[in-house]
């Protein structure tokens, strides 16, 4: 028990640093920076895309639907010409090495990586579930950031800078049931990203995970019509988290898996 309360009182102590950083201003300036944010065109990924392209960033993003890209350079606007994307399966580890090596010759640099990508399935027994959704939840939620973590990192380690943030759930550490490939997808998922943090420890390159409940998107109103969704985290403040994360403004912060549970 001394060690759970001791990981609730680190993560306490994170999320006040965050509101208080928030509270004074914190300064995220991200003018001329290159930022790949993967599920970019997502309920989330959305969020984070637009706030970094309002912060003067580079935005890249591996797409898979180009309606979602076209809907999403329209919500952009004017700032739609930092914006650029490419059909990309985050899931190939050969596709996604190609498509950082040609951020990284287009722009000389990756500063930071934000995966917004996956999927969830839940409802159903472990004895009942079928195996091929279980492949589909390790893959969306464990390999895409697999894929996506071990090609940002390598640029990263060359500049001796740059923050991945790895967005998993809280179901990584709550297993409700019938959600045992969801929540040990992203379990695995945090692992991962801790593990990889303890890799890159001391060379510049900052690892964090972000874990938020139900997020308050169109297709969770959809999927769950009777649900307090006031109580949901909003799209937009778990960007602002995700900014801060990877501005300089959190240099102390690595290895941590946040959650972003709103009053839910």
């Amino acid at each position: 028990m001394a060690g759970l309360d001791t990981i609730a009182a680190r993560r306490a102590f994170l999320i006040q640093q965050i509101r208080d950083d928030t509270r004074n201003e914190v300064n995220v300036n991200f003018a001329d920076s290159v930022i790949l944010v993967a599920g970019g065109t997502g309920g989330l990924g959305r969020a984070v895309s637009l706030a970094f392209l309002k912060e003067q960033a580079k935005v890249v993003i591996p797409y898979r639907d180009p309606q979602e890209f076209a809907a999403l350079q329209s919500a952009a606007g004017a700032e739609s010409s930092r914006l650029k994307g490419q059909p990309v399966d985050v899931t190939d580890e050969a596709a996604v090495g190609q498509f950082v090596e040609q951020i990284v010759a287009e722009h000389g640099r990756l500063d930071a990586m934000v995966n917004t990508v996956g999927g969830y399935a839940g409802g159903v027994k472990l004895w009942e579930l079928e195996t091929k959704v279980f492949d589909r939840m390790l893959a969306l939620n464990l390999r895409s950031g697999y894929a996506l973590s071990r090609a940002a990192v390598v640029p990263m380690l060359k500049q001796k800078r740059g923050a991945i943030v790895n967005i998993a759930a809280k179901a990584a550490l709550d297993h409700g049931a019938g959600a045992a490939a969801y929540a040990a997808s992203k379990a695995a998922a945090v692992a991962m990203i801790d593990s990889l943090a303890a890799d890159v420890k001391g060379t510049g390159v900052r690892v964090n995970s972000i874990l938020p409940s139900i997020i308050d998107t169109e297709a969770n109103r959809t999927a769950m019509p009777n649900a307090d969704y006031t109580t949901w985290p909003k799209p937009e403040d778990i960007a602002r988290v995700i900014l801060f994360l990877c501005s300089d403004e959190s240099k102390v912060i690595h290895g941590a898996a946040i959650p972003v549970y709103g009053n839910s």
